[in-house]
């Protein structure tokens, strides 16, 4: 992806996939290298904040340094050409979502500014997590893929020996803003 001429504007969505820790870590991340990012905006969907009660029940999803969006919010900035975000990640992305995204359906906050990243050729991720992947899955992460996004699936590595939840899931997420063009400190294969 490469390095930023300037500090980009950075659109988080969570949707309702299993794997609210990585959103968890995503977010925490970013409270980190905050002077690397203009903006921070989130967007949970009703789904993603009942997942993330599920999984994470003492985490609040709404307590990070972000300007916060309802998922139904088209007068958000970054649902118009005119002031889309520069990084959008969706994480996790349901199959659902990516669909959506797929076949150019706006139908929320999310899907309409996926849709815009992708026209105004900005950097968009999406991290699905689910398995197995049937070939409607794959047609559709082909067909983003094909219209500029990068699919990212929630693989963590295993080579810097995590010994914790957190250790492991960290270590994707740096790999993933690495990947976004983040400056960040990140263990690397064949690094001792």
């Amino acid at each position: 992806m490469g390095e930023f001429r300037k500090k980009p504007s950075v659109f988080i969505a969570v949707t309702g996939a299993s794997g609210s820790i990585y959103a968890l870590q995503l977010l925490r991340m970013f409270e980190t290298i905050k002077e690397q990012v203009e903006n921070l905006s989130v967007c949970f969907s009703e789904t993603a904040k009942k997942v993330w009660a599920v999984e994470l029940p003492d985490e609040n999803w709404n307590s990070f340094s972000a300007t916060y969006y309802q998922e139904n919010d088209y007068f958000a900035p970054f649902a118009s050409g005119s002031n889309s975000a520069d990084v959008m990640i969706v994480i996790p992305a349901t199959m659902g979502i990516i669909g959506r995204i797929g076949a150019g359906i706006s139908d929320s906050l999310i899907a309409r500014a996926a849709d815009v990243v992708l026209k105004e050729q900005k950097t968009l991720i999406l991290v699905p997590r689910e398995t197995p992947l049937n070939q409607i899955h794959l047609n559709n992460m082909l067909q983003i893929s094909n219209a500029g996004a990068s699919i990212f699936p929630a693989s963590p590595s295993f080579y810097h020996q995590p010994e914790s939840l957190d250790a492991l899931t960290q270590q994707f997420v740096l790999r993933l803003l690495d990947y976004s063009g983040f400056s960040v400190s990140l263990n690397r294969w064949g690094d001792e």
